[in-house]
């Protein structure tokens, strides 16, 4: 089984748009609200070397943001990246 994690916090329209592109593929995830936890926002930071949210792992390899999950999507690299791990 596929295992998504998204980090985001409050009021990130990235965030809500990568949300629903994983639902619209059916990929059920975890997010986890870095605005509510800081030690999830450090935790973000070790996993991705990035600072900025949304940031989506899959099978805990690190996607990026939104726009990079929008890029696997529209090469049609993401089932193929879902399927091979």
């Amino acid at each position: 089984m596929t295992k998504v994690v998204i980090y985001t916090k409050l009021g990130c329209p990235y965030c809500e748009m990568a949300k629903k592109l994983l639902a619209e593929k059916q990929l059920s995830f975890e997010e986890i609200r870095i605005d509510l936890d800081d030690n999830k926002r450090e935790e973000m930071i070790q996993r991705s070397q990035r600072r900025t949210v949304p940031q989506i792992f899959i099978n805990d390899q690190p996607i990026g943001g939104y726009d990079d999950l929008a890029a696997l999507v529209k090469s049609g690299k993401l089932n193929q990246f879902i399927n091979s791990i």
